[in-house]
């Protein structure tokens, strides 16, 4: 007779065999034509140039992190209100704690600039002897390359 583990290690090895045969058969039956415009990128409806390992935006992924966690905020926010009246003033403040937290973590992000979609101009500071550390904005600015408009 099997154990417990047995029946979980059958059940992994059958669904492999079936995946595995699967696989096999629509490999043996699909049509097999490659050309060029099934071979390319697909972009959304969109035709691709250039080369696709361009320095992406990092703003991309913040924005992305962002969300995520007010989405995971408000996913824990809906069953808490659901069941509000039966679980008391503690849970209250423990959901104004977690609020509380979030906001300053937003609070946090704009402060830093990070929420902020046009690019800021990073400002290089210089020491001056008797004056101290200046920054010169104009010449950085005329550093920055631009991108030509098509």
């Amino acid at each position: 007779m099997l154990t417990d583990f047995g029946y979980v290690l059958l059940f992994i090895v059958t669904g492999s065999i079936f995946v595995g045969i699967a696989l096999f058969v629509a490999k043996l039956i699909r049509p097999d034509k490659p050309n060029d415009i099934k071979l390319m990128t697909y972009e959304c409806g969109e035709i691709p140039f250039g080369d696709a390992r361009i320095q992406f935006n990092n703003r991309f992924y913040i924005i992305g992190l962002m969300f995520l966690i007010f989405e995971v905020e408000i996913l824990l926010l809906f069953p808490w209100a659901v069941v509000f009246k039966d679980i008391g003033w503690f849970a209250f403040a423990a959901m104004f704690v977690f609020v509380f937290l979030i906001f300053i973590g937003f609070i946090y992000e704009l402060g830093k600039g990070q929420l902020k979609w046009d690019i800021p101009v990073p400002k290089i500071p210089e020491y001056q002897e008797g004056i101290g550390v200046i920054e010169h904005e104009e010449e950085v600015r005329s550093k920055i390359p631009t991108v030509p408009a098509e």
